[in-house]
């Protein structure tokens, strides 16, 4: 295998060590979450440095194992042909922006559901309203990894992926396309309750096409910026 590009190849290290640091003092413990997870801007616990370290928290191995093999696949090659400092500023552009939207979402949802209480009932117990946001926690790399899956479709829109279990190639376009509005709809379906941050994905992507566009219209997303 050809040798990783110094970006990814920093970023993989860094969030699998994250993710056994966590897993180590969760045995003694501590809840590294509790920290560098991405809390509510109204919770106590928030703290702006979250916008960054949220990225490089995991809720369980399934959750890293995805993000890294697409953070691999794609960054990769993203960089190989952006440059470090190009793909660096992306793929934290787009995990910041990510935090942005979701915090946005979560205070929307607390404005027109929860802010006429002071107490939340959950199952076998009633809690307080400053407790029950200090537990909205967002953690992961997802929002910059479907960053740079939208920068791949972009950059490469006809270029064939082969995903499990669909038994056929799909070109980058339209497999960008099928996941952003697969995100939209869970999202948005009242039904769906799956403890995933759609809405932060989404905002990768959104916060990705934006400086994409800005790069593309300024004839800076190639050249000399290594």
């Amino acid at each position: 295998m050809r040798e990783l590009p110094v970006v990814t190849k920093n970023l993989l290290a860094i969030n699998v060590i994250m993710f056994f640091a966590s897993v180590v003092a969760a045995r003694y413990g501590i809840d590294l979450d509790k920290y560098l997870g991405l809390h509510l801007f109204l919770a106590e616990d928030f703290r702006p440095i979250q916008f960054v370290t949220y990225m490089f928290m995991h809720g369980d191995f399934r959750h890293i194992l995805f993000n890294m093999f697409a953070l691999w696949m794609f960054g990769r090659v993203l960089e190989s042909v952006w440059g470090p400092k190009r793909f660096l500023i992306y793929y934290f552009v787009a995990g910041i922006g990510a935090g942005i939207i979701q915090e946005i979402v979560q205070y929307f949802y607390y404005v027109t559901e929860l802010s006429q209480y002071a107490y939340v009932a959950l199952p076998g117990m009633r809690i307080a309203m400053a407790e029950y946001l200090n537990m909205w926690v967002t953690v992961g790399a997802s929002g910059a990894v479907y960053a740079l899956l939208l920068a791949f479709a972009m950059t490469f829109p006809n270029e064939r992926l082969y995903f499990f279990p669909i038994p056929m190639p799909i070109r980058a376009k339209y497999f960008v396309l099928f996941y952003g509005l697969l995100e939209l709809f869970l999202g948005m379906a009242p039904t769906v309750n799956d403890n995933v941050a759609h809405f932060a994905h989404l905002g990768g992507m959104l916060f990705g096409l934006i400086l994409i566009l800005i790069w593309r219209k300024t004839g800076k997303i190639y050249g000399p910026y290594n």
